[in-house]
């Protein structure tokens, strides 16, 4: 099928609401599921963590999709792929039994298949990501890129409601009426693996055919060792760039207060009071964080871009590292005070969520900054690499470090965190160029 005969309307909107479900699945929806079925927070913010590690290495497999078949190939491959490992998940997730679960005990050694099964979706959807963002650019002429350029952002985002709102929403209304955890997860992953399948047959038809969207070896222009020696040239030219290791360090601890506090948000909201927590239910912490937290991260994106674009990456840089970290004091407020309602609550998350929605744009903009050049894609790729391990490395740790002190004491720990964070952005300021994301 062509690609002038289908419409973008018909497979971007549904194209970019799939990238988005494996991913908030895997590394959002399962700290739920982990915390809700009653694995420590220890064992489940370490485990969790790990699932980031695609993510952080996908750079060292991205050139091979070049390589070998089309971007449409993999896309498609990789839903059905994903499809089946959520089918998987609704049939083998384990059922702990209620006492367990009440006592907060069960052991993660009860979700080794439901962990094998997140680690594949989790490599998938890295490779998905891969493709996906390829198939965008051979398949579009350059004025449509920039027309959907936001429309693949909102269904993007819509996917984070689906997975953080709706899903958990779910989970939490089936929990609520028949008192039974593992059945409200099972069902939840039912739903999930009946939309993620529908979307993967959909697309099986409906994604074009484009004649640019071609293998490099189709060709015979490429040779296994000129490809390898082109893959070790980008990462050599990387790291020989001006100030790389001042960028490392700044993607590493620009994020490290959010990285410790994302990983322990959801168990603090459904933890006992007498436990430190809010004790909310499941289908509340779907509401204030899986849609309200949503939306306000997704407004501070798009304010944080719009006043970047006004005054520049190197001006906006200090207002964006205060909104970034200062509003995790929200956090350290809800953990003393354990507030039961359900509008204050959801007011405190914004805020926190519009900050870090809002502050999160010059860490994104800077990564732009540092890989402009020769190999800008390939460059933007190591970066975001960097990304991950800033959310991993902090994420692993979290929970042993929450269960030794306390929440109170662990929020009160992210503001000091927040110090790094001041510290990189001191550093970074004196090196960007005054004129760079200006319009």
């Amino acid at each position: 099928m062509s690609t002038k005969s289908i419409s973008p309307w018909a497979w971007i909107p549904s194209l970019y609401f799939a990238q988005g479900i494996p991913y908030f699945i895997v590394n959002t929806v399962s700290v739920m599921m982990f915390t809700k079925m009653g694995v420590p927070n220890g064992e489940m913010a370490f485990f969790t963590s790990l699932l980031y590690l695609p993510w952080m290495i996908k750079p060292f497999w991205s050139p091979f999709v070049d390589i070998f078949k089309t971007k449409r190939w993999w896309t498609v491959a990789m839903q059905l792929l994903m499809a089946a490992a959520f089918i998987l998940l609704t049939v083998t997730l384990p059922v702990p039994d209620a006492e367990t679960i009440a006592a907060g005990t069960t052991p993660m050694s009860m979700f080794y298949i439901t962990l094998l099964l997140f680690v594949i979706t989790a490599f998938a959807s890295a490779t998905h990501d891969i493709a996906a963002d390829g198939f965008y650019m051979l398949a579009l002429s350059t004025g449509d890129q920039a027309q959907f350029v936001g429309i693949r952002s909102t269904f993007y985002r819509l996917s984070s409601i689906f997975g953080q709102g709706v899903l958990v929403a779910i989970a939490g209304a089936i929990e609520l009426s028949s008192g039974n955890i593992p059945f409200s997860w099972r069902i939840t992953m039912l739903v999930t693996a009946v939309v993620f399948t529908l979307v993967a047959l959909y697309h099986t038809f409906i994604i074009p055919k484009p004649a640019a969207d071609k293998s490099t070896l189709d060709g015979q222009k490429a040779t296994a060792g000129a490809i390898f020696a082109e893959f070790g040239r980008t990462f050599k030219t990387y790291f020989m760039k001006k100030g790389v290791w001042l960028a490392i360090i700044f993607m590493l601890l620009y994020r490290l207060p959010e990285a410790f506090l994302i990983k322990l948000c959801m168990p603090f909201l459904v933890a006992k009071q007498e436990l430190g927590g809010l004790g909310m239910s499941t289908a509340s912490v779907g509401i204030a964080y899986g849609t309200i937290g949503v939306l306000f991260l997704t407004i501070g994106g798009i304010l944080g871009g719009i006043y970047a674009s006004r005054v520049g990456l190197k001006k906006s840089l200090w207002v964006m590292a205060a909104c970034m970290t200062l509003p995790c004091i929200t956090f350290v407020y809800l953990a003393i005070c354990q507030p039961t309602n359900l509008a204050l609550i959801s007011t405190a998350i914004a805020i926190e969520q519009f900050g870090y929605g809002f502050g999160f744009t010059a860490y994104m903009l800077y990564m732009m900054y540092f890989s402009d050049g020769e190999f800008k894609t390939s460059h933007y790729a190591i970066c975001t690499a960097f990304m991950a391990a800033s959310m991993l490395l902090p994420g692993m740790v979290a929970g042993y470090i929450q269960e030794a002190i306390g929440y109170v004491n662990f929020f009160w720990m992210v503001m000091v965190c927040c110090i790094a964070t001041l510290v990189v952005t001191f550093f970074v300021d004196k090196k960007v160029d005054p004129t760079y994301g200006k319009k």
